[in-house]
């Protein structure tokens, strides 16, 4: 995994996840490959663009790692309506990394810098038209002495003033369409800062805070910690009970976080099963002994599949913490806190580790 920031993460592969025998490793390739198979069929059979949003949308819908796009499907498929680009294309608007609202928010910027552009030119034109029409005026009524000049100076009057009051017209349309499209877009910016499962601020919202953050931790010379947390096999929880209920485990993780962490705590999904916390005050420490406090709260508690009335299990999560405001470079940070994750991974999960 790549930060934006530039440097790689660690791989945890191993420590992730048990590894799987000769026989399982045969049925995950067998399952792949139908999955492929069932993804070129359906591009061909709707004939879809090759393209990378396409086959990711397909992906998440056919192989059911996303609930809501696998559903809008199938919906459209008992409705008998074409499944064409056109309609692919709203699928985006699902997604849970977010691309969907950054690709509405592009579009909604440009028909709002479209209209501010389109306003400044009516008012220009309106300008040049008055000052045309002014100095129209002004000719005839220095040339004023009969009646026909007068009528002209009276139909240049008439003239201009419709004129205004047509462009009026036209920049009371352009004000309120400027208003809408500022809160569409308001409204653009704020989803596509936030995960649509668990509603918590996405890794785009956490990076653009971490990085405002860190400013201000140095600038008053306060502490600032950050752990990246990850929930301990998920995978056997998705694989016994389904995604549905997984996402379950991880909005109920979400809220934990939500309630326990302190209101000084930005706390975001990261992707998948991860989640980090920024600690603003805190030092590495007194950030381990909070998120340690979070982490035998879950554990505590006996989280029950509603669809089956069966018990999840016990629910844990690992972490690794580390202070931003050690390093001058809060890269330095981000990969001592990861590192530290892995190392809680690998010595039996359940457990904060410091970095």
């Amino acid at each position: 995994m790549v930060f934006a920031s530039g440097f790689s993460r660690p791989a945890r592969a191993a420590a992730k996840a048990d590894l799987p025998s000769s026989t399982g490793q045969t049925r995950a390739a067998q399952a792949r490959r139908a999955l492929l198979e069932k993804i070129c069929e359906f591009i061909i059979a709707h004939d879809l663009a090759v393209t990378g949003p396409n086959l990711a949308t397909v992906c998440s819908a056919l192989s059911g790692s996303q609930p809501e796009l696998a559903g809008a499907l199938v919906q459209r498929e008992l409705s008998g309506e074409p499944i064409d680009q056109a309609w692919l294309d709203t699928l985006v608007q699902l997604d849970p990394d977010g691309h969907g609202h950054i690709a509405a928010l592009e579009t909604l910027s440009e028909k709002l810098e479209y209209t501010l552009e389109r306003f400044a030119q009516t008012a220009r034109e309106a300008q040049s038209e008055t000052s045309d029409h002014r100095g129209a005026i002004g000719v005839q009524v220095e040339a004023l002495g009969s009646p026909v000049e007068l009528t002209q100076v009276i139909d240049l009057s008439r003239a201009m003033l419709a004129r205004i009051e047509q462009v009026e017209a036209a920049m009371v349309r352009s004000e309120v369409e400027i208003d809408r499209l500022r809160e569409n877009l308001a409204q653009a910016r704020t989803e596509a800062d936030v995960d649509h499962l668990t509603r918590l601020p996405n890794r785009r919202a956490f990076e653009r805070r971490l990085v405002s953050a860190a400013i201000e931790a140095r600038a008053k010379s306060e502490p600032l910690s950050i752990a990246f947390c990850d929930v301990d096999h998920f995978k056997q929880v998705n694989d016994r009970h389904g995604h549905a209920a997984g996402d379950r485990v991880l909005c109920a993780l979400a809220a934990t976080f939500r309630e326990m962490a302190g209101e000084a705590c930005f706390t975001a999904r990261h992707g998948g099963e991860e989640f980090v916390l920024l600690f603003a005050g805190l030092g590495k420490q007194a950030a381990k002994a909070r998120l340690d406090a979070i982490r035998r709260a879950l554990g505590s508690r006996v989280l029950m599949n509603r669809d089956t009335g069966q018990p999840f299990g016990k629910i844990t999560f690992s972490g690794g913490v580390a202070e931003v405001t050690e390093d001058a470079d809060t890269r330095g940070a981000l990969a001592r806190a990861d590192a530290a994750l892995y190392s809680a991974k690998q010595q039996g999960r359940n457990r904060i580790e410091l970095g």
